[in-house]
């Protein structure tokens, strides 16, 4: 995003307005426009960072970031794990994933808060490091290949509670 245009357009209105002084404030105007430049480019990226983090509440858990290339903003937006069906490859897309269910292939996404051991969440954290990942996709990727393999290998039978015992029968 070119924030140019917008600091130009600044500096035609503070133009315009010391025309209402006379030709002293048409001067101090012309000569006070490039130092506030750089002032104004701040203020701008100031305000598009803030909408960007009032639309992140709202993306949640996606995001968007504003972040400096070149001098200039640029917009990244980041989707949540259920838009991107658990981030796999599009030609992996034709069937849901049977952990995500029908609710992630429809967008729908919830929130939840949980508590773990600082040492686990450390662990957690360098792992989606480690693969490029925020924290919230490797856990959704996580909790789904759990699910996945569950699934393979079939339901625990219910009368032995999932337990195995071993021993003689007498």
């Amino acid at each position: 995003m070119d924030l140019t245009s917008y600091a130009d357009r600044l500096r035609r209105e503070l133009a315009v307005a010391a025309q209402g002084g006379g030709e002293e404030a048409v001067a101090l105007a012309g000569r006070l426009a490039a130092p506030l430049e750089s002032s104004v480019r701040l203020i701008l990226l100031e305000a598009l960072s803030e909408a960007a983090d009032e639309i992140t509440r709202d993306l949640a858990p996606g995001s968007v970031e504003v972040r400096l290339r070149r001098g200039e903003p640029a917009f990244v937006l980041t989707r949540s794990p259920a838009e991107h069906a658990f981030d796999r490859p599009p030609e992996q897309d034709a069937e849901p994933p049977a952990a995500a269910g029908k609710d992630a292939r429809d967008g729908g996404t919830a929130r939840i808060n949980f508590r773990l051991p600082e040492q686990l969440k450390g662990q957690i954290e360098e792992a989606a490091r480690q693969e490029g990942l925020s924290v919230n996709t490797w856990l959704v990727r996580a909790v789904a290949a759990t699910f996945e393999s569950s699934a393979r290998r079939g339901p625990r039978s219910p009368a032995a509670g999932g337990r195995r015992h071993s021993g003689w029968v007498g």
